[in-house]
């Protein structure tokens, strides 16, 4: 299998960890790590759900495999993400030294991969990423798109109630 099938795989696993959070009402952000050629961790979003503003799903994944490995240190490991990685992520990215990173949509708010910021391949840090962006894009922002376009939804029909129930 070459590179480019091998990557497309493990989007579709954490593409299935994006739909896990997007079942409990959480950004659908899923991601994996692995090492390998072996999935070593998991994750999905939790912030909503563990009202803890780190329980992203990459620092989640990153959490597992170190454990998994017993080292800080993942070298040898390609990380893959639905969604750009944030600041926070990405930080915790070159500090577990995460050789290779592959995600699908492109954050445009957030994102300190390659819109805001360029954090990952900045060489006045200790550790590059090598990057491979694009991988299943339409899926990856797809999921996204639906999420918050049945959230808005959702808020304006409560909205709409709540002014019914006070003109009564």
């Amino acid at each position: 299998m070459d590179v480019f099938e091998q990557d497309r795989q493990f989007m579709h696993l954490a593409l299935e960890e994006a739909k896990k959070a997007g079942n409990l009402g959480e950004v659908p952000i899923g991601a994996i790590i692995v090492h390998k050629g072996e999935v070593i961790a998991s994750a999905s979003n939790l912030r909503e759900t563990t009202q803890n503003a780190v329980t992203h799903a990459e620092l989640m994944a990153i959490q597992q495999a170190c454990e998994k490995i017993g080292s800080w240190r993942l070298e040898e490991t390609t990380l893959y993400v639905t969604l750009e990685p944030c600041p926070m992520c990405a930080g915790a990215i070159l500090q577990s030294r995460i050789p290779r990173i592959v995600y699908g949509a492109r954050d445009m708010k957030a994102g300190c991969v390659d819109s805001l910021y360029r954090l990952l391949n900045d060489p006045r840090f200790n550790h590059e990423c090598e990057i491979t962006e694009g991988v299943l894009v339409e899926e990856c922002g797809q999921i996204l798109t639906d999420f918050f376009r049945a959230l808005r939804e959702r808020k304006k029909a409560e909205k709409k109630a709540r002014k019914t129930l006070e003109s009564k």
